[in-house]
């Protein structure tokens, strides 16, 4: 099947970034591993290359596009060569569409030129200890000063991706209690510049996978951010956060899709290297047998991430379809990727092996931005039950 997703201009991108990966990341991907992060100056590499400018308008430095194709290429290519970005996927697909939709052209003029060339790295501050996919359960507050130049922020927030090396991170906080008709009242979101005084990085977790994506939690004691810096109207975050949690779904089902077809690459080239027996292990009939069924899912599963891709990029994709194309791809993902470590045998288990941490890297794809349990309830409820 022939894919019609992508242009030769996503094609003509898809060179430049196989060629940076193998120049600037591939070398070196074994030192961020055991570093447990990317270098900071390798995000100045990705402004330079242009990749967080293309969703931004030109008056502010970037490209003015509006796509998603060019992240599902960086996608299909990261995965492609067993590496990860760092939380540089967080700063585009997670902090932009809040900037883009929220903020101010003042705002816009102040964060985005910035935003662009990496020298502000940004995150998004929403899960809290204790409260997990409960988003309105969230204690952090922001109170207004009296003279109304200033919120104080107080709380904690844990899981941030990107929160060592971020330079703003939106976090997400109470301006009012909630209400007895509604817990999701209440909720404001700030762009917060992590140099303020009072705010402070606590650990820097200790992952499973993703091990070169810096991920923090975080803490405010009477950090100071000026009244100038609430994004959006007070009171309103929570409708914000989910107007983009469809466009951060798609991105964790293509991400997942991206994986499991690269799991079947690094499967195919060690069967066919390695030998058992006198022959390679490629000749033996249960080999072909689990490739084939392998791939049988992935080009499902590159459908249904290619369909929900098009939909996005029309503004078309409602909050069940993109949980039905993470739930799906991402289950796909779970299964095809087991399969093509039990295919590398013992290799499969070190972590020399890109299996390996393309396993444990793909584990949480399941959990954030919504377990495969609530997109299941959200799939549930647009089906009427």
């Amino acid at each position: 099947m022939r894919r019609t997703v992508f242009n030769e201009d996503h094609e003509a991108f898809r060179e430049t970034i196989r060629a940076f990966i193998e120049a600037e990341v591939v070398p070196v991907y074994d030192e961020w591993f055991a570093a447990g992060q990317a270098p900071r100056d390798f995000y100045y590499k990705l402004g330079e290359l242009g990749v967080f400018g293309i969703n931004v308008p030109e008056e502010f430095g970037g490209a003015g596009l509006d796509t998603h194709k060019f992240e599902a290429v960086l996608y299909e290519e990261t995965a492609r060569a067993g590496v990860q970005f760092g939380g540089s996927g967080v700063h585009v697909l997670l902090a932009l569409p809040y900037i883009k939709m929220l903020a101010t052209d003042e705002q816009k003029k102040r964060y985005l030129p910035k935003f662009v060339s990496g020298e502000e790295m940004w995150a998004l501050a929403m899960t809290e200890p204790g409260t997990g996919s409960d988003v309105a359960g969230m204690k952090t507050t922001a109170k207004l000063s009296e003279d109304g130049t200033h919120y104080v922020l107080n709380g904690a927030k844990t899981f941030i991706t990107g929160g060592v090396h971020a330079d703003r991170v939106i976090v997400c906080a109470r301006t009012s209690a909630p209400s007895a008709e509604d817990r999701r009242f209440g909720i404001s979101l700030f762009a917060v510049d992590t140099k303020s005084e009072g705010y402070s990085i606590g650990r820097k977790l200790d992952k499973l996978g993703l091990r070169t994506s810096d991920t923090a939690e975080l803490a405010f004691v009477d950090v100071k951010v000026p009244a100038e810096d609430l994004l959006g109207e007070e009171g309103k975050g929570f409708s914000y956060l989910g107007h983009n949690l469809a466009s951060e779904r798609w991105g964790i089902a293509f991400g997942a899709y991206a994986q499991a077809k690269a799991a079947i690459r690094f499967a195919q080239q060690y069967v066919t290297d390695r030998t058992v027996f006198g022959k390679p292990v490629a000749h033996f009939q249960n080999t072909k047998f689990e490739l084939a069924a392998c791939q049988a899912e992935v080009d499902a599963a590159e459908a249904v991430a290619d369909r929900a891709l098009e939909a996005l990029d029309a503004g078309e994709l409602t909050p069940a379809e993109a949980a039905s194309a993470k739930l799906f791809c991402t289950e796909v993902a779970h299964r095809v990727i087991d399969r093509c470590l039990q295919l590398h045998g013992g290799y499969g288990y070190m972590n020399e092996y890109p299996i390996a941490r393309l396993y444990a890297d793909n584990r949480v794809n399941r959990i954030y931005g919504g377990t495969s349990e609530i997109m299941k309830s959200i799939i549930a409820k647009s089906m009427g039950l």
